[in-house]
C-alpha cells in the first residue's frame, strides 16, 4: 500500500486528488493521512468526499474513512469501467476540483465516460474557473491526445452553487509533449461573465473595462465576450486566454462583494502580463495540474512553466510515489524522465 502524508509541503486537497487518481490508474492501493492538515478546516470537505466516492464507483473500488472531516482514507481500486457518473453537490463546492480527481482515470477507460454534475460551482474561490479548465487545461490535454466534450447547461457561483454541467471523456492514449517555445501570439480571448442578477449593474461590461485599462494600449489581438447567465445566486468571473502557435496560457478572477468590477478585470489582465513576461509555455496554475498526465506517457516530456510553485513540488512528490520515473527541474524547465 502506498503511504501518502497529506500534510506534506502544500498540504492541500491536491495531494488527495492526485494520490487517489494515480491509485486508480496503477491499481496500487493507497492510504492518505493528515488530509489537509495545515488548513483552517482539516480533513475532507464535501467536494473532496464526493470526488473520491465518484472515483470509487468508476473503478469499483473500496473506500475506508470516507466521511466529512475525515483526516485519513484508504482506497482499494479495481478495474476502471465505463459508466455514467452522476455527481450531486448540495453546496458550492468546485466541480473543476472534483474533475481533477476523475479525469485522469476516465481518460484511460476502454469506453467513453459521461460525468454529470447537479449542483456545485463552475466558478468559485481557490479553484480554476470552468473557462480556464476548458480553454486552457483541456486544450493542453488535447495536445497530449485527450478527447473531451463539455456542455455547460447552467453556471453556479458561491454560496448556492446550482451548476448543471456534463462532460464526456473519450478513451485516449496519452502522448508526450515538448512545450518549450510558445511561438507567435495569435489571440487573447477575454470572457467576462456574470449572473443575470447583475446585468443592471453592468458587471460584465465593467470587468471588461478593467481589462481594457491594462491591455487596451498594447495593440494586442483581443477578442471580447460579454456573457450573462441564469444562476441560483449573484456572481461573476473573468478569464483571459492567450493562444500562441504552440501553447495556451490563461488567468482568471472572481467578483467579490465590495470589490469594484473594474478591479476584478484589471487584476486578471495584470496577471496575464506577468505570465506573458515569463515566456513560459504553461501558466503557474496549469503547471502542477499537467504533471500527472506527463508522467503517464512512455517517453520523456519537457515543459517550461512561469513559476515552480509549492503545488508543483507537492504534486511531483506524490506522483513519484506511484510511477517509475523522475521529474527533473532546471530553472523554469520541468522534465519527466521514465525509468529505463
Amino acid at each position: 500500500m502506498i503511504e501518502v502524508d497529506g500534510g506534506y509541503l502544500e498540504s492541500g486537497g491536491q495531494i488527495l486528488r492526485t494520490a487517489v487518481a494515480l491509485s486508480a490508474v496503477t491499481k496500487k492501493p493507497c492510504r492518505v493521512f493528515h488530509i489537509r492538515k495545515n488548513r483552517p478546516k482539516s480533513g475532507l470537505a464535501l467536494q473532496h468526499l464526493l470526488g473520491i466516492q465518484a472515483l470509487a464507483k468508476l473503478c469499483n473500488g473500496e473506500l475506508e474513512g470516507d466521511y466529512l472531516g475525515s483526516e485519513e482514507i484508504k482506497f482499494y481500486p479495481e478495474d476502471i469501467q465505463a459508466k455514467d457518473l452522476h455527481v450531486k453537490i448540495a453546496t458550492a463546492g468546485s466541480i473543476t476540483l472534483v474533475l481533477q480527481t476523475l479525469l485522469l482515470p476516465a481518460l484511460l477507460s476502454r469506453e467513453p465516460i459521461k460525468i454529470s454534475f447537479d449542483g456545485g460551482a463552475t466558478d468559485t474561490f481557490f479553484s480554476p474557473t470552468i473557462d480556464h479548465f476548458r480553454y486552457v487545461f483541456l486544450k493542453i490535454l488535447e495536445k497530449m491526445g485527450g478527447k473531451f466534450d463539455i456542455n455547460i447547461i447552467q453556471r453556479g457561483y458561491y454560496p448556492e452553487g446550482g451548476t448543471n454541467v456534463e462532460i464526456v471523456v473519450s478513451p485516449s492514449k496519452l502522448k508526450p509533449i515538448n512545450l518549450t517555445e510558445r511561438g507567435k501570439l495569435n489571440q487573447i480571448t477575454i470572457i467576462s461573465g456574470a449572473s443575470e442578477f447583475l446585468r443592471d449593474k453592468k458587471v460584465a461590461e465593467r470587468q471588461m473595462a478593467g481589462v481594457r485599462e491594462v491591455l487596451g494600449k498594447l495593440k494586442l489581438p483581443l477578442e471580447e465576450k460579454i456573457e450573462y447567465y441564469k444562476t441560483s445566486c449573484p456572481g461573476s468571473q473573468i478569464s483571459l486566454i492567450a493562444e500562441f502557435e504552440n501553447t495556451v496560457i490563461g488567468t482568471d478572477n472572481l467578483g467579490k462583494l465590495e470589490k469594484r468590477a473594474e478591479d476584478v478585470g484589471k487584476e486578471a489582465a495584470l496577471e496575464l502580463l506577468k505570465e506573458q513576461k515569463s515566456e513560459a509555455c504553461l501558466d503557474k496554475h496549469l503547471a502542477d495540474q499537467i504533471l500527472p498526465y506527463m508522467a503517464l506517457t512512455e517517453s520523456k516530456n519537457q515543459v517550461t512553466v512561469s513559476e515552480i510553485t509549492n503545488h508543483c513540488k507537492t504534486n511531483i512528490w506524490v506522483i513519484e510515489k506511484f510511477l517509475d520515473g523522475k521529474f527533473e527541474i532546471n530553472e523554469n524547465f520541468i522534465s519527466w524522465v521514465p525509468k529505463a
